[in-house]
């Protein structure tokens, strides 16, 4: 390691970074178990705040990382990645935001791992990562590898959006209820965020799927057998996750054609009763507008009774309409 770090011992904050941009340093024996004396360790976890400078000139300056795993790691995120370089298994990954941070959703953490070292790096509290971070402070967890901790990290990510897709699923129960019951009126701006959240996860997990897809058809031959194994599982539940995202958003969307059909009855019932009242009152606007000429010869202008005879003739006129329209609205 080239870089001057603190020990752990130093007081660092694991939500303030320090003046090398560092969150946290662990050191962990051959057994897995944390220990705070770094002749012990035989690898050690290293937290970065990414757009902290001071943090990228310390990355920028581990001659242990090869340099396109350094480049990498200091580059722009454009989305997932996962890749393979010098015995470094590097990448940007997805993760939940901490329930604490502005805003929840999905966001990303960025590692590279060889035997004997850890970096990570995220630019907001990140809910796995600090979940994993609380295991390895109380012991209650051991890591014999950084290949171990970063499955743990990847199945806290995978298990947070399966609750996720799991109270999307509860939130698609009720809309359904309620859409069943006749009382969808409001339910559509609530469809329209649950399908929106769905789409952001089903793609996470078909990039997940295809990103250790494509670290095993790459570099099975150059993966050690742990680092092997830990892509084939995740592969595994990530796949599944994208599997149970499909069904969510089928189901979204064909409450959303049921929401549809909804809104054409109505639709549809609206100009129906509008139809109706068109054709009802059309006789007798043709009545008034007629008496209403003020022009000679008009009939009933000296009938004490004319107003109520033209009236009735009105009414009569468009009761038979309307029972014509009903007739023809049966057929």
């Amino acid at each position: 390691m080239n870089i001057a770090v603190p020990n752990e011992g130093t007081d660092l904050s694991p939500y303030l970074p320090d003046e090398h941009g560092l969150f946290f340093i662990y050191h962990f024996t051959a057994e897995g178990v944390r220990t705070k004396d770094p002749a012990e360790a035989r690898w050690t976890w290293r937290s970065y705040q990414i757009t902290d400078m001071r943090a990228r000139k310390e990355i920028g300056a581990e001659q242990a990382l090869p340099a396109a795993v350094r480049e990498a790691f200091l580059s722009p995120s454009h989305g997932c990645h996962i890749d393979f370089e010098d015995d470094f298994l590097y990448g940007d990954l997805p993760d939940l935001r901490h329930d604490f941070a502005e805003a929840r959703g999905l966001t990303h953490f960025r590692f590279a791992f060889n035997e004997t070292m850890l970096i990570g790096a995220r630019k907001q509290p990140l809910e796995s990562v600090d979940k994993i971070r609380k295991l390895v402070e109380s012991g209650t967890r051991k890591f014999r590898s950084p290949a171990e901790l970063i499955e743990a990290v990847m199945g806290q990510s995978l298990d947070g959006m399966s609750g996720e897709l799991g109270k999307m699923g509860d939130t698609l129960d009720g809309i359904e209820d309620r859409i069943v019951c006749d009382a969808w009126h409001s339910e559509r701006q609530a469809l329209v965020d649950a399908r929106r959240q769905l789409v952001i996860i089903h793609r996470q997990m078909a990039t997940l799927s295809n990103l250790f897809r494509h670290l095993d058809h790459s570099h099975r031959d150059d993966l050690p057998d742990p680092i092997n194994d830990m892509a084939t599982r995740l592969s595994h539940r990530a796949h599944t996750l994208h599997h149970d995202g499909e069904q969510l958003q089928a189901r979204t969307r064909l409450l959303q054609d049921e929401l549809m059909t909804k809104l054409t009855e109505q639709s549809n019932q609206l100009l129906y009763i509008l139809s109706v009242m068109t054709a009802v009152l059309l006789p007798m606007t043709i009545i008034s507008g007629l008496f209403g000429m003020n022009v000679g010869g008009l009939p009933l202008v000296d009938t004490p009774m004319g107003f109520w005879v033209v009236t009735a003739i009105s009414v009569v006129i468009a009761g038979i309409i309307y029972m014509i329209v009903r007739r023809l609205g049966r057929v």
